[in-house]
């Protein structure tokens, strides 16, 4: 057998295995007590984003002042947020109080390699849908 063909294609299995491989990223939203709606429901957002695309996510929120005498308002505020991206993932950590911040660390339901094949899927399912109806049209332009 030739050493230098099997080397070659040793080396491509060891390309493609990293390749596939996918390291989950611990990802942070950071938050206030006093917070608005709007801004909540944009954080949330961002919270969703990354546990559909399986990384974990860490909400933080910062306490400034009087804030610190009130941790239960924090305590629930993390709550709310848990349930309200549950869909996508679940509570690793509970939250604990860390001198001027509350920290809770979510985890996705899915794991990042089966996040990033859903995502291959998806873009390349809509381009091979339209290729034909594409070439229908072109077809239409030229009779």
């Amino acid at each position: 057998m030739d050493f230098g063909k099997f080397k070659y294609e040793a080396d491509m299995k060891a390309r493609e295995a990293r390749k596939n491989q996918a390291n989950t990223v611990l990802k942070t939203v950071r938050l206030r007590l006093k917070i608005d709606p709007h801004d909540y429901a944009t954080k949330k957002g961002q919270a969703e984003k990354f546990l559909s695309a399986g990384d974990k996510v860490k909400v933080m929120i910062m306490f400034r002042g009087r804030e610190q005498s009130r941790p239960e308002m924090g305590y629930r505020l993390l709550q709310r947020m848990a349930a309200d991206v549950e869909e996508l993932g679940s509570v690793e950590s509970a939250p604990t109080q860390d001198g001027r911040n509350m920290v809770m660390v979510i985890g996705p339901h899915r794991k990042k390699a089966e996040a990033r094949a859903e995502q291959r899927r998806r873009r390349d399912t809509p381009a091979a849908e339209a290729a034909p109806a594409e070439a229908a049209a072109a077809e239409g332009q030229q009779a």
